[in-house]
């Protein structure tokens, strides 16, 4: 599976951004797909996770009521609508895949990685 992500730039306190991730599987489709973030200094995060197919998602706290993932299954791609954005969301946001196994925040228990999209919000 090859993970490209794109959506990241610079945002304002306050402000929204979306990210996407576009999959592509050559030897199947995956079961789950995660959003995981690293900020400086700070180990991987998983923030988001959405089971391939039938939708369950699972959110952090941190992120919970503010960050929204879905996943468009005629593109394979998965998003991830970023709102109420706040400094401490300054990070690397990576995509992440499974092939088997539900939804999970570990981000230990996902197999393939996009290369990540950098978010940066100012105060």
């Amino acid at each position: 599976v090859q993970l490209v992500e794109s959506g990241g730039g610079s945002a304002q306190a306050g402000g929204s951004r979306r990210l996407s991730c576009a999959a592509s599987a050559e030897t199947g489709r995956p079961t789950a797909m995660a959003w995981v973030r690293q900020g400086p200094g700070n180990r991987r995060a998983g923030l988001a996770a959405i089971v391939t197919s039938f939708h369950y998602t699972v959110y952090d706290d941190s992120v919970k009521g503010r960050f929204t993932v879905s996943l468009d299954n005629a593109k394979t791609t998965m998003y991830l609508q970023m709102n109420d954005l706040v400094p401490e969301d300054t990070a690397m946001y990576f995509c992440a895949a499974r092939g088997g196994g539900g939804a999970t925040l570990v981000a230990d228990n996902y197999t393939y990685w996009g290369q990540g999209t950098q978010v940066t919000v100012s105060a």
